[in-house]
């Protein structure tokens, strides 16, 4: 067996394997033991098939078997020992190849182009200038967010007078011309309606200050812009009768329900942060606002890794690459695509390819690893985060721990807990070398840089 590589230029070598008789017989000869252990053919008894007849039968594609087994085991072996830093796949040479004939030949040559990844050098210093975008915690967002609190102890209570976002509960009665109840019309017992979501003022003005036993007349079509959704669902009729419906109906007040949100204490401390943490409400709005703060960093940090990114592809400049062999490589992923993908779509995957590069050397230049313990962490942060959004803050490790092994059986779950947590640790291993250019940006307009 010989292997040997030639470089064509900067960016692309050439492979070359030769392989002799020596090199595969022995496993040639071993898979036709295993094929005439099996073989059945009439007249001879299992595994009594004569040693010629199966190499007449299978000797060729043995053959040819085992010589591409060997030849990629050999092929990316030698890549792998001189750690020649390839991009994609090895492709056949499609103008040297000589023909390949296992019916005649002992010896085999196959010569594969190879890309190679340009030769640069990626650093970063306290003269690179990158964004960091510190995002303003406001007292709105606390107070919004202490409240969601106090709503999920809420209760809803019984009162005697209509107040705005309270909710209804009475008999509807349609009306005829002259104001009076339709015989055969439609009504609805124990009809539940919110005025507050009424599309016409007049309309919700209708219920300001009703009492308990009030006898209202408005109009459903009209309070809803004739959504035949919202109509179907007060009305109790299909969305294209409801449609039709136009006349005005009676409303008697049975009853009005007010959600009352819940008082802030030692209950709520407890149950966002865990027992004894907090015990004041400054304390409390306190931690609420670190909280904030905490979610706000993380999408700091994805900016500021995106920011990274443009400084760095802008410091490196454009690098050399083989653009006929790549696009061959490209095509040869998207086959069922075709040419015209490739064309269109190979700029931006030279982009993306230039990034991995230089991250590829950020990464070993900080000797940044990923251990297991760091993808669980992972799964159990990103589980963490996911229940922050709707105010969790003190969920149980327990269940922490189960979100997590969820996560981590999944193949491509793993592949991306695996590029989460490269990217923290590259961000935080980044972060002091660089000069941090902070800017205070309010949420909305952090949020309208990604539109």
């Amino acid at each position: 067996m010989n292997v040997s590589l030639q470089n064509i230029d900067k960016v692309s070598a050439l492979l070359t394997v030769k392989l002799e008789k020596a090199d595969y017989q022995e496993k040639v000869d071993k898979a036709l033991k295993s094929f005439r252990q099996k073989a059945q053919m009439p007249g001879f008894r299992k595994g009594m098939v004569p040693m010629s007849l199966v190499k007449k039968m299978y000797g060729k594609s043995a053959l040819a078997e085992e010589v591409n087994k060997l030849l990629s085991e050999t092929v990316y072996k030698y890549i792998q020992d001189n750690k020649v830093n390839i991009l994609g796949e090895p492709l056949p040479n499609e103008d040297k190849q000589p023909a390949i004939d296992f019916d005649t030949q002992e010896e085999f040559e196959f010569l594969f182009d190879i890309a190679l990844a340009p030769e640069f050098k990626a650093e970063v210093s306290a003269a690179d200038k990158v964004d960091y975008y510190d995002i303003e915690v406001t007292d709105e967002m606390v107070d919004n967010q202490v409240k969601s609190y106090t709503q999920r102890n809420g209760k809803y209570d019984k009162v005697d007078v209509y107040a705005d976002n309270d909710m209804l509960k009475g008999l509807l009665a349609e009306l005829d011309e002259q104001g009076n109840t339709k015989e055969g019309g439609i009504q609805v017992e124990g009809a539940v309606m919110m005025p507050s979501y009424m599309k016409n003022d007049e309309q919700k003005a209708i219920f300001a200050n009703a009492k308990v036993n009030d006898v209202l007349v408005f109009n459903p079509h009209t309070a809803w812009d004739g959504n035949p959704a919202e109509l179907a669902s007060l009305l109790k009729i299909d969305k294209e009768a409801a449609a039709e419906v136009k006349s005005n109906f009676s409303y008697q007040v049975e009853e009005i329900t007010r959600f009352v949100p819940g008082d802030l204490n030692q209950e709520i401390f407890d149950q966002v942060f865990g027992e004894g943490v907090v015990k004041t409400e400054e304390e409390f709005r306190a931690k609420v606002k670190e909280a904030i703060a905490k979610q706000f960093v993380a999408d700091s940090d994805y900016k500021f890794l995106i920011d990274l990114r443009k400084v760095m592809m802008e410091k490196v400049g454009k690098l050399e690459f083989p653009d006929a062999l790549l696009k061959r490589v490209m095509l040869a992923n998207n086959a069922d695509k075709g040419e015209k993908f490739v064309e269109e779509n190979y700029d931006k995957s030279i982009e993306e390819l230039t990034w991995h590069l230089i991250k590829e050397q950020l990464v070993k230049a900080n000797d940044i690893k990923v251990e297991q313990d760091d993808i669980t962490n992972m799964a159990k942060e990103s589980t963490r985060a996911q229940f922050a959004m709707y105010g969790m803050l003190n969920v149980p490790e327990d269940l922490l721990n189960n979100y997590a092994k969820e996560m981590l059986k999944k193949k491509e779950s793993i592949e991306g807990l695996v590029n989460r947590v490269v990217e923290t640790k590259l961000v935080a291993a980044v972060k002091p070398q660089v000069t941090l250019e902070h800017k205070s940006i309010s949420a909305a307009d952090f949020n309208k840089m990604f539109e």
